[in-house]
C-alpha cells in the first residue's frame, strides 16, 4: 500500500500562516494542518502535517493513521527541505498491515539516492534528481502542501514526485486548472482552488485555499480522500470541465 504519494507562503523566504494554519513567531514560524481520511465519505483515520522554518529552509513532519478492514497504516515521516522546498533528507517509517517499512532518501550528487527496508528485503535505488521533486506516501498531507507551494514558485512547470514503492520511482507530474469553487473552515465561507495532478497515470483533485494551502485532496485510491478539519467544500466534490474548455480528464481508480 505504501505508495510514494505547500502554500504560495511557503514559495517565500519566511511561513506566514494562512487560513486554517497556525503560526508561531518570527523566529519559530510553523505551519500544520490536521486531517480526516475518510472513504467514501466515512471516516476511516487522521493525518497531519508540521512545517517549522530553520535558518536553512523547513524541517517538516507528517503523520498518518488508518485503521480499517483490510488495510492497518501507520506512518511517520519527517524530512529538511530549503528555502526554496527542495528535497535535502527524508526519513520515513511505516507499519502496513503489520509489515515495518523504512525509508531513507538523500541527494547524492547528479542523483536522489533512495535506501528502501520492506518484508525482510533492502533496496537501493538511484534515481534522476530534479530541483521540484516531492517525496510523496500515501495519504500524506505534507507531501501534497509542499506540490503545491513547489507549484506556485515554479508556475506549475517541472514538477516531479519520488514514489516510494517497490523499488522506488520518480514521476512527473502534470497539473490542470479548473475553475475555482465555494468552501466554508471553520463555518466562515472560504474560497477554494481546483488542480488536479496527474501522477503515473492516476489523477489527484487538489483543493486549496486563497494562500494555496491544502484543503482537501481527492486521492486516486477508490473512493479516499483527505480532508482539513472543519473544512467543507460545497458542493461536493464531482468532475468538472477545466478552464482550458478540455473535457474533464478520468479519475484513476
Amino acid at each position: 500500500m505504501l505508495a510514494a504519494l505547500s502554500p504560495a507562503a511557503r514559495s517565500q523566504p519566511s511561513i506566514h500562516g494562512g487560513a486554517g494554519s497556525t503560526s508561531g513567531t518570527e523566529s519559530g514560524n510553523f505551519e500544520s494542518g490536521n486531517f480526516e481520511v475518510a472513504q467514501h465519505g466515512h471516516a476511516v483515520g487522521t493525518a497531519s502535517f508540521h512545517f517549522t522554518a530553520t535558518k536553512e529552509g523547513y524541517d517538516s513532519t507528517s503523520v498518518v493513521k488508518v485503521a480499517m478492514q483490510g488495510l492497518d497504516y501507520a506512518l511517520s515521516k519527517t524530512e529538511q527541505l530549503s528555502s526554496a522546498n527542495q528535497l535535502e533528507h527524508v526519513q520515513l517509517s511505516a507499519i502496513v498491515n503489520g509489515e515495518a517499512v523504512n525509508v531513507v532518501a538523500v541527494p547524492d550528487a547528479a542523483q536522489f539516492l533512495l535506501n528502501i527496508s520492506a518484508s525482510g528485503k533492502s533496496s537501493t535505488t538511484r534515481l534522476a534528481a530534479h530541483p521540484g521533486a516531492v517525496f510523496l506516501a500515501d495519504f500524506d498531507p505534507g507531501a501534497l502542501e509542499t506540490l503545491l507551494a513547489l507549484a506556485v514558485s515554479k508556475n506549475n512547470r517541472d514538477l516531479w514526485v519520488i514514489l516510494p514503492k517497490n523499488a522506488g520511482t520518480i514521476e512527473p507530474v502534470q497539473l490542470a486548472t479548473y475553475a475555482d469553487q465555494q468552501g466554508t473552515l471553520n463555518g466562515k465561507p472560504i474560497a477554494v482552488h481546483h488542480l488536479v495532478a496527474t501522477i503515473a497515470g492516476t489523477n489527484t483533485d487538489l483543493f486549496s485555499g486563497p494562500e494555496n494551502q491544502l484543503l482537501q485532496a481527492e486521492l486516486p485510491e477508490e473512493g479516499f480522500a483527505l480532508v482539513r478539519k472543519g473544512f467543507v467544500l460545497i458542493p461536493p466534490a464531482k468532475p468538472v470541465a477545466p478552464l482550458n474548455g478540455l473535457e474533464a480528464p478520468a479519475r484513476g481508480m
